[in-house]
């Protein structure tokens, strides 16, 4: 990321583009999604496009992938694809509601609604904001545009995405899996905007795969709202498999209220350039967070992990796990942030990165965090940045083990403790088998369908 971008043009070039489709953004949107536009679009002035000079993104220059003259898509275009051919490859044997978002629209000719409970809903977000407003209206956006301008600029463009329901006491037996696929004849600016609503006592998973299916160079800004109430209990799963020249910049903000348990799980084995924002707000008592990521990068990738956890009440507990493989000339950077308020006694948080560097030109970037206002606490955090151990290297080869077979293993082993804790056992399985073909140098794809899923 060593272009040299002067950052006033490109801000001034997306000012532009704002007030050229401003006036097809408001008359063609809902009220509750134009609500925060106009303040959206003024904070993402004030602040620009993210260099290393904001804290939040100390380690992640974002200007270069702005550079391209993308294709913006205000309007839904036609898609067609099957999905019974296209993508149950992913995760063969898992049974899933499937649905499709096609470079940021949510297409309901390709949802494949499945065995969903009653009461339950998939559907667009440009639709249900405008039939059934009352489901949004109630719940304040969790995602502040005054924070961070990319979540400011999301909010701006914000036209569509999927929106899930889930009823009070309802659970939701089979996954809800979202097929989120970028794909055009030019490069692309995608903006998405998704919200997952679970009301009292109600349980879901819910798996996000990010795909691209061509060479073209791809920005994709999303911004994903996820509200649990209380003793509900929501898995969130993203798979991200881009090609190199894909930019994906995926901010996820939680809501919990008493008793909830949230489960976050990322796992990042191809992109150009994945900067994952995750914040955790704790806002009931007794609620439980629990967030694993691994990433395995090579040539110049580079992936960058934000996570924020804010307790707010007391009794809560927070678990963090994120590993990293480097290889080649990538890098990767995590900043984990844990903030106990003055009121949350009894708090329980814990956070631990760990990274594996396989070659001297690899780099990495840990900046573990703690910020604690009250007394009555039990936090930790730690972070490691290492190479693979010679000693038990030299142990496997002792045994008649060759050393890519050594190395492998010991990768494999360094990986698993995050693996393990998917608790959809195809998905494990499934994540189990890409995980091993990336660490071999492999090119993964989707073996029985008609497109390439990664390149």
């Amino acid at each position: 990321m060593s272009v040299l971008v002067d950052k006033t043009d490109l801000s001034l070039k997306y000012t532009a583009h704002y007030n050229e489709v401003k006036d097809e953004l408001f008359a063609n949107s809902s009220d509750i999604l134009n609500a925060q536009r106009k303040k959206a679009f003024q904070n993402f002035v004030l602040q620009g496009i993210p260099t290393r000079k904001n804290e939040n993104y100390k380690y992640t220059n974002l200007n270069p992938a702005f550079v391209p003259d993308f294709k913006f898509i205000h309007t839904r275009e036609e898609k067609k694809a099957d999905m019974s051919e296209v993508f149950r490859c992913d995760v063969p044997q898992l049974n899933t509601n499937l649905a499709l978002v096609f470079n940021g629209w949510f297409y309901k000719n390709e949802t494949e609604k499945g065995d969903l409970p009653e009461g339950v809903i998939l559907d667009s977000l440009e639709s249900i904001s405008k039939e059934r407003p009352e489901l949004l209206e109630k719940y304040a956006s969790l995602a502040n545009v005054e924070e961070d301008p990319m979540v400011a600029l999301n909010t701006a463009f914000a036209k569509d995405g999927f929106f899930l329901y889930v009823p009070k006491n309802v659970v939701v037996e089979s996954p809800v899996q979202i097929i989120n696929l970028l794909q055009d004849e030019k490069d692309t600016f995608s903006t998405q905007r998704n919200f997952i609503l679970v009301e009292d006592g109600a349980k879901v998973q819910v798996l996000l795969c990010d795909h691209t299916l061509n060479l073209n160079q791809y920005l994709n800004n999303s911004v994903t709202e996820i509200f649990a109430g209380n003793n509900a209990e929501v898995e969130f799963y993203t798979l991200q498999n881009q090609h190199n020249k894909a930019t994906n910049i995926n901010s996820v903000f939680i809501d919990q209220q008493r008793d909830s348990r949230v489960t976050t799980h990322t796992a990042s084995l191809h992109g150009g350039l994945i900067r994952n924002n995750l914040q955790f707000a704790l806002n009931g008592e007794n609620a439980e967070a629990h967030m694993f990521g691994m990433a395995f990068m090579d040539k110049k990738q580079h992936v960058d992990n934000f996570t924020q956890v804010i307790h707010a009440a007391p009794h809560c507990e927070s678990n963090q796990i994120y590993k990293n493989v480097l290889d080649e000339k990538s890098t990767g950077a995590f900043s984990g942030r844990i903030h106990v308020v003055r009121d949350a006694q009894k708090t329980n948080a814990f956070q631990r990165n760990n990274n594996l560097l396989l070659t001297d030109e690899a780099t990495m970037q840990t900046k573990p965090q703690l910020i604690i206002d009250a007394d009555d606490v039990k936090c930790s955090h730690g972070a490691t940045v290492g190479q693979i151990d010679e000693e038990a290297l030299f142990y496997l080869r002792a045994r008649g083990i060759n050393e890519d077979q050594a190395r492998l293993m010991m990768m494999n082993a360094f990986a698993h403790e995050v693996v393990k804790e998917i608790k959809l056992e195809p998905l494990r399985d499934r994540i189990d088998e890409l995980v091993d073909k990336r660490l071999k140098g492999e090119v993964s794809r989707c073996h029985d369908c008609a497109y390439q899923c990664d390149c």
